[in-house]
């Protein structure tokens, strides 16, 4: 093969829109793994960032796989650094992580890519766990969540549950997770979604989703559909970023992404599957 020139970082159109920080598994459709496909159907280009890989979740009988080590981790993000991925990015996308060593990392090298890409903006997922399973992740995580990341993110979207351990009491009313997440805006955080808002006081049937803002909260409600799947938090957080960077506004985009999560999981459903997938039909809607 010949030697040909390497090609220059500042020629061309912009590479990568959205660079998505989250878990990686081999079978089944969480993290990266529905996100990426997900964000491509919006027409958006993604650079992947596993913080941990696994063969599947752990509901399963046998997993294997593990967090990606410090310096495999650090080493990804340098070298999106190193191709200018992230100066010419518009949207980081943050999930499931593997460590608290991971999280710190990826807020010293937030800071790096904002001096030199001021217009980037983050969008935090923070995975700690849900009422069905508790805590599924480090709990050291909760403050570096809180503390080090948050603060930093202009767009949240946890669920009830993760809503309770980052704000440190419980919630049972939607007013409670109103003044919940209201406490979590800030100078760099704009909006927070709130996913499963409220369960113990919610209408029969019906799921409800919070958005909160400094300009006050809006409650979505959807159809429940009973349905075991995971990573349906990871699709909804990619569809709600993903259709705010394509122009929706945030009420549009909570509304139509809750309408696509309940498409995704009737058609789940009725084909029997286990594992969340996005149809061909389904992701034709969201183009």
């Amino acid at each position: 093969m010949s030697a040909t020139a390497p090609l220059s970082p500042g020629v061309g159109e912009r590479l990568v829109d959205v660079v998505s920080v989250q878990s990686q598994v081999v079978y089944g459709s969480v993290g990266n793994s529905i996100a990426v496909p997900v964000l491509q159907a919006l027409g958006l280009q993604v650079a992947p960032v596993p913080t941990v890989v696994f063969g599947n979740t752990p509901h399963y009988p046998t997993m294997h796989g593990a967090p990606l080590p410090p310096d495999w981790f650090e080493g990804l993000l340098e070298d999106l650094e190193a191709r200018e991925v992230v100066t010419r990015a518009r949207h980081l996308l943050v999930g499931y992580l593997g460590s608290p060593a991971q999280g710190l990392a990826l807020a010293a090298w937030l800071d790096r890519m904002r001096a030199r890409n001021p217009a980037l903006r983050m969008q935090i997922d923070p995975v700690i766990g849900d009422h069905d399973t508790g805590l599924y992740t480090d709990p050291a995580l909760v403050p570096v969540w809180r503390d080090h990341l948050l603060p930093r993110a202009h767009g949240l979207t946890p669920n009830h549950f993760e809503l309770e351990q980052l704000s440190g009491r419980r919630l049972r009313t939607l007013d409670d997770c109103a003044r919940a997440a209201a406490g979590l805006l800030g100078p760099v955080t704009e909006w927070v979604v709130v996913t499963s808002a409220a369960p113990e006081t919610c209408p029969p049937g019906t799921v409800q989703v919070l958005a909160v803002t400094a300009d006050g909260h809006e409650t979505f409600e959807h159809p429940s559909v009973a349905h075991a799947v995971k990573g349906t938090g990871d699709m909804f957080a990619a569809l709600v970023g993903g259709r705010m960077m394509t122009g929706a506004a945030l009420g549009d985009a909570v509304r139509r992404s809750c309408d696509d999560v309940v498409a995704v999981l009737r058609h789940v459903q009725a084909q029997g599957w286990q594992e969340l997938a996005l149809p061909r039909e389904i992701g034709r809607r969201l183009g």
